[in-house]
């Protein structure tokens, strides 16, 4: 799959992937920011992509920041729509306790693109009956060793 990237900033990192196979792409900043402990920033990086219909990108945390500094994105995992052409933000948050430096180039999230399936909704009076039912969250128990 081919998807146009355009570099909004000069600063900009195009995103790739690390290692061969990898699912996630590595976005990166190209703010200077400090994130204190539980708040939030928007982050640019300086990139604006064109995804082809019926595809998404995801942005979604990487593991590193999250163990070490317990900064993870917000609203993961974030969505790209195939129609969005404006530069590529990520929402940070610090769930630490010591505020957290942002440095341009610095690796921020990853970027997973995936296939999107569109539903027809159809409105019934009943829905068919399950062996869960309406049985909600716990209702499958805990898992006992």
């Amino acid at each position: 799959m081919n998807i146009e990237i355009v570099k909004l900033n000069p600063a900009a990192v195009i995103p790739h992937y690390a290692h061969p196979g990898d699912a996630g792409l590595d976005l990166f900043s190209i703010d200077r920011a400090e994130i204190p402990p539980g708040e939030t920033k928007l982050i640019q990086t300086g990139i604006a992509i064109a995804l082809p219909i019926n595809t998404e990108a995801q942005i979604r945390p990487r593991s590193c920041l999250a163990l070490k500094h317990s900064i993870t994105v917000l609203n993961s995992p974030g969505t790209i729509d195939a129609g969005y052409r404006g530069e590529i933000g990520v929402i940070l948050i610090n769930h630490g306790k010591k505020s957290f430096q942002i440095t341009p180039g610095m690796k921020i999230a990853q970027m997973v693109i995936a296939s999107i399936i569109q539903a027809k909704l159809t409105i019934v009076n009943q829905l068919d009956e399950t062996s869960r039912c309406t049985d909600g969250f716990g209702s499958t128990g805990t898992f006992k060793y």
